[in-house]
């Protein structure tokens, strides 16, 4: 038999485990064909359909999430048309909740797969042309000959550590810029948000296996690890021998990963300020700095000592740590998101992530939708369209500010003179959002110099003491003096004063220096150095005069 796993992503940035995952479980079955077709939900489907067509598999799988269902439904009705003896089925976070419908409403889709598919998937393979004997596999969700729905619960695989690591499957993906890897399966949270809020038991990788498999990682040269552990840090001494082995792949490999920071042990935040900085990369699961928000959401830990924990985290200069909050959830207002992200950037968070709520297939929250007074879509990615908290025009507006966040306070190079505006200024935050909804360009790409001119602009004419901020950051982020924000930087014949106070780096005479004066008299100011021979755009040296 022939299988053609169809590999449908949001972009060529993205790759799937599911592949990889299943394969390695079946590298002995010599009797299976395996086939893959990686495409984006960008390309035209007309030429996806052609190309599955030209392979005449007996079996397309796939996996189907938030951002790939739509597209996939359109592909695999294609394929089912002009291939109408090929089984389609799919699996993935989409079918964790009740699926009769989904199969009602599609009925080209054969059978779906809920919860873990290694060990059931293989078992399903051996009898896929023969419907009668799914009854008895785990996790399959099918409507028969006769239109009997049959749901066969949820699969999970208690032997975790048994199974075979994906990276043996030919089919895992080394070009991608990162590898996920799996430590832990299931969550201790409850969290009625997240798919993994009663995902229980948690099941584990012993530190040896995971050695052997970072082995192998750093053999290929990956230089991204993206750790997947949903609360890396719920067992703190299982944290600390990992963050100890990621240590012996220092400074070669950069890790990613989750922490609760309400669940922030003293001797994790001792080993965690001795690491090497670039060593780890970390994701604050935050939500909301609300304590009824949090209690509503049935998420564990108490607010203070989360906020203690952000705290601490986001202090550490030998890492960064982003933290997320989310616009929809019940009892969660707008004004509150507003104060959230401003508490956020006091803490010095490295970035601001504020999504909007979702509410997923098999979550909590999704079935009790109505009793918490929450309304969404019933189509994906099934966002929240209002509460009894905030109103729709509101999360648009949540949703602006996550762009202005993103192209402003999550940029490297406007990013602490953006958190400098807001801190100083109350108002900042809501004047400027207003500012480019009014200019209609806040859905609008911009390149991280149009976006610096934007803030420049903006606070010339709103909050002109900023401005000598600006410039700086525009001069460190090496775009052009030529510019607004540099009307007022000094390039040509520039000498350097009798004395200065270095700040950073080490002053030659090759250097090409510009000066940027702060008073009338030009006592005051700061030096910028630049590498004449190799033109670098970029100063390698400053220092002050008067300051």
């Amino acid at each position: 038999m022939k299988i053609l796993w169809l590999d449908l992503n949001s972009s060529y940035a993205h790759s799937s485990l599911a592949l990889p995952a299943l394969h390695a479980q079946m590298l002995d079955n010599k009797t299976i064909e395996w086939d893959i077709l990686s495409a984006t939900i960008n390309e035209n489907v007309g030429l996806i359909v052609s190309d599955i067509y030209k392979r005449k598999p007996d079996v397309l799988a796939a996996t189907c999430w938030l951002f790939t269902h739509e597209v996939l439904l359109h592909i695999a009705a294609r394929v089912k048309a002009l291939l109408p003896n090929c089984t389609i089925i799919l699996g993935g976070p989409e079918f964790l909740g009740n699926n009769k419908e989904f199969l009602q409403h599609n009925p080209f889709i054969d059978a779906v797969f809920r919860g873990e598919g290694e060990e059931s998937f293989p078992k399903w393979i051996s009898n896929y042309n023969n419907p009668e004997k799914w009854i008895d596999i785990e996790g399959l969700n099918y409507i028969d000959k006769n239109g009997v729905f049959h749901d066969n619960g949820i699969a999970r695989v208690m032997a975790f550590d048994k199974l075979i690591a994906p990276e043996q499957s030919p089919f895992f993906n080394w070009s991608k810029p990162f590898v996920q890897l799996e430590t832990t399966r299931g969550c201790f949270n409850t969290c009625a948000f997240c798919v993994s809020g009663g995902e229980k038991p948690v099941r584990t990788l012993s530190i040896d296996v995971i050695r052997e498999r970072l082995i192998d990682i750093h053999k290929h040269g990956i230089k991204n690890v993206r750790v997947l552990d949903r609360t890396f840090n719920y067992d703190t001494r299982r944290a600390k021998e990992l963050l100890n082995l990621f240590l012996e792949f220092s400074p070669d490999i950069c890790f990613h990963l989750e922490m609760h920071p309400a669940l922030l042990a003293d001797e994790l935040k001792s080993t965690l300020a001795a690491l090497p900085k670039g060593l780890l990369h970390l994701e604050a699961g935050i939500q909301s700095l609300r304590e009824p928000v949090l209690i509503e959401s049935k998420r564990k830990g108490k607010l203070k000592a989360a906020l203690e924990g952000l705290q601490y985290l986001s202090s550490l200069t030998n890492m960064e740590t982003h933290a997320d909050l989310i616009a929809g959830l019940p009892l969660y207002h707008l004004s509150e998101i507003f104060e959230d992200v401003h508490t956020l950037a006091k803490y010095g968070a490295g970035e601001i992530q504020l999504e909007s709520l979702k509410l997923l297939p098999g979550t909590e929250m999704r079935l009790r939708a109505e009793e918490l007074g929450i309304v969404y879509s019933i189509y994906p990615p099934y966002e929240v369209l209002a509460t009894r908290e905030i109103t729709p025009d509101e999360l648009q507006v949540a949703r602006q500010l996550s762009r202005l966040l993103d192209g402003f306070y999550n940029v490297h190079a406007w990013q602490e003179v953006t958190r400098q505006l807001m801190l100083n200024n109350q108002d900042f935050l809501i004047n400027f959002l207003e500012y480019l909804v009014s200019k209609n360009i806040i859905d609008s790409p911009l390149s991280m110099e149009r976006r610096g001119l934007i803030l420049y602009e903006y606070c010339k004419e709103n909050y002109p003491a900023h401005l000598t901020d600006i410039t700086i950051a525009w001069i460190e982020a090496g775009v052009s003096l030529k510019k607004a924000p540099a009307e007022r930087v000094k390039t040509k014949r520039q000498t350097p004063p009798d004395n200065w106070d270095i700040i950073k780096g080490e002053y030659k005479d090759s250097l090409r220096l510009c000066f940027l004066p702060i008073n009338d008299d030009e006592s005051k100011g700061y030096w910028f150095g630049y590498e004449s021979e190799i033109q670098n755009p970029i100063p390698v040296f400053k220092a002050s005069i008067g300051i």
